[in-house]
């Protein structure tokens, strides 16, 4: 048996960031080679047959603009570079890893990790209008808010406006306490988590307070005209078809609308269509309107959400079979 391939890793951070946590890394990559990996220390050791270990190696090097830098590698930005490989899209992947959307304000690079979210990021940064429609885990919020962000500090906008609907969940607004902004800060509170890991809290709040950043319910935004902004609505899935029409049509010069949302994942009564859905039908082919569709191989968090949704996938069927699709 031919000895195992040795790959000398150029840190003990590298060999961490490659590894992943409890090995998950190691485990993916030999699943995917059919190669044993073994990591001793700044050693990788890879054997098995000709063809998985030359796959293996091909793999792990595809992989080293990111561990070489002690960066985390991700289960997405594995399957990224296994399709890279299989699709002769390396240059394409090398793109990837060398374009940064932004960084936290912990200093931590935050960077598309699938060629989906790749032209997600583009339109972000070209197109008037952008849906994205995909599910949780994702990046659809967190990369558009990263972006307009980015955009803000930038000074192509004055203003970055975030809304979703305050769909209520078994509770009337009413009855919640506090003022009107208090009341509706639960059904916000994703975009604040998002906005909280770019720009200092205190920040953020003479931002607001300066109407540059307003985080706010969807019904905030009729007989509006947003100009000069860079718009995002989340969960856009719980509009309802006069609300996605009404928000849609509030764009204004030097503007930049993202709707984003899950279909499969709707609050509303169950004979209510949807407005993201209804709106997909719609629109489609009208010029200056990007359509992004993620789905399970473009999920970034815990590696059981990934299989959480292609379970649910599976479950469901196309999402044209779906009822907020087919109504």
């Amino acid at each position: 048996m031919p000895s195992p391939l040795r790959i000398e890793l150029p840190s003990q951070e590298g060999a961490v960031a490659l590894a992943g946590y409890r090995d998950e890394n190691i485990k993916l990559l030999a699943s995917q080679t059919g190669a044993s990996l073994v990591l001793r220390g700044q050693e990788l050791f890879i054997s098995g047959t000709e063809n998985g270990t030359a796959l293996a190696q091909r793999l792990v090097m595809a992989l080293e603009p990111l561990w070489s830098q002690g960066q985390p590698v991700t289960s997405a930005d594995i399957m990224t570079a296994r399709h890279a490989l299989d699709t002769d899209r390396i240059d394409e992947l090398q793109a990837i890893h060398q374009d940064v959307v932004a960084r936290t304000r912990r200093g931590e690079v935050v960077r598309a990790k699938t060629f989906r979210q790749k032209q997600y990021v583009k339109a972000l940064r070209h197109t008037d209008m952008v849906f994205c429609v995909g599910p949780a885990g994702t990046g659809k919020t967190f990369l558009a808010t990263l972006v307009g962000i980015q955009a803000l500090l930038n000074n192509e906008f004055e203003r970055l406006i975030l809304t979703r609907p305050a769909v209520e969940a078994g509770e009337r607004l009413g009855f919640l306490p506090g003022d009107l902004q208090q009341k509706v800060n639960p059904y916000l509170r994703p975009l604040y988590d998002a906005l909280h890991e770019l720009v200092d809290p205190e920040k953020i709040t003479n931002l607001m307070e300066r109407g540059i950043i307003e985080v706010a319910p969807l019904a905030y935004m009729r007989g509006r005209t947003l100009s000069n902004a860079f718009v995002i609505l989340d969960e856009a899935q719980n509009t309802t078809p006069g609300q996605m029409k009404m928000v849609l049509t509030r764009l204004g010069f030097k503007s930049r609308m993202v709707v984003t949302g899950d279909v499969t994942q709707t609050d509303l009564p169950p004979d209510q269509a949807s407005g993201l859905a209804v709106a997909e039908k719609i629109l489609q082919g009208v010029q200056g309107i990007a359509f992004c569709q993620l789905n399970q191989a473009d999920v970034v968090r815990h590696p059981l959400v990934q299989r959480i949704v292609a379970a649910y996938e599976t479950y469901e069927g196309p999402p044209s079979k779906r009822n907020g699709m087919s109504r």
